[in-house]
């Protein structure tokens, strides 16, 4: 079993399910007391969602990355984000870091296209809906991703930073988040892509007519099976 390096906080409320399902799957394959072999680095979010709003990526890559280069002297022979936006430099945070990036988009187009899908919405920050990565990255696999419009997006954006990232939960902002998938769907979108590891607090099955993504589920248990593939 080889050892995951999680870069996790980002926000915490979301690494947390990392652990978890990484471990069940771990157990559920191996069984017994088996668990997963997990180095794992918790960032103080405020500090790297502030050079977001600041457009410092530079900064937040080389953050990213040289915490990435130190999972690896801890052992890791990977590293994960645990979120979806820091993908927008995925490629260079894999380069510092100097072992393999395991891309969540990259775990995201497997259930996509194994449901027979090829057009879905996206909803994550703003970063993630309108920097065009992860729709690049969802070409790659024949998929194409569409996003609200300017009033959708920063309804889904506010929503993430002032209350899914500080724990908060509100029927209303869920109602919002309806109407915008409702929108999506009107637009040709066959499902929904949660790109924000935050949005499954808000968003569950059930509360959409079309079928939802969670990319932090769909990302461990690809984290989960990189790490068993040589059992």
């Amino acid at each position: 079993m080889k050892t995951i390096g999680l870069l996790g906080g980002l926000s915490w409320e979301s690494t947390v399910p990392y652990y978890r399902i990484i471990n069940e799957a771990v157990r559920a394959q191996l069984g017994g007391l088996h668990s997963a072999r997990i180095v794992l680095y918790s960032f103080d979010f405020d500090e790297v969602a502030a050079l977001q709003k600041a457009g410092e990526w530079d900064a937040s890559t080389r953050l990213l990355g040289q915490t990435g280069a130190a999972l690896k002297a801890a052992g890791a022979d990977c590293i994960a984000i645990c979120t979806n936006t820091m993908h927008r430099h995925a490629a260079e945070i894999e380069q510092l870091a100097g072992i393999p990036l395991l891309h969540i988009a990259d775990a995201a187009a497997g259930p996509i296209r194994a449901a027979g899908l090829r057009k879905v919405g996206l909803l994550g920050t703003r970063f993630t809906m309108e920097d065009r990565f992860y729709q690049d990255h969802l070409l790659l696999h024949g998929i194409e991703a569409i996003v609200p419009d300017e009033a959708g997006r920063e309804i889904v954006h506010r929503v993430i930073y002032e209350e899914l990232c500080q724990g908060i939960i509100r029927a209303e902002s869920r109602t919002a988040y309806q109407a915008i998938v409702a929108a999506l769907a009107a637009r040709g979108a066959e499902g929904i892509v949660l790109g924000c590891t935050e949005i499954p607090m808000l968003l569950q099955a059930g509360d959409c007519a079309l079928p939802l993504f969670d990319t932090g589920l769909i990302h461990a248990g690809y984290i989960a099976r990189w790490a068993l593939a040589d059992h």
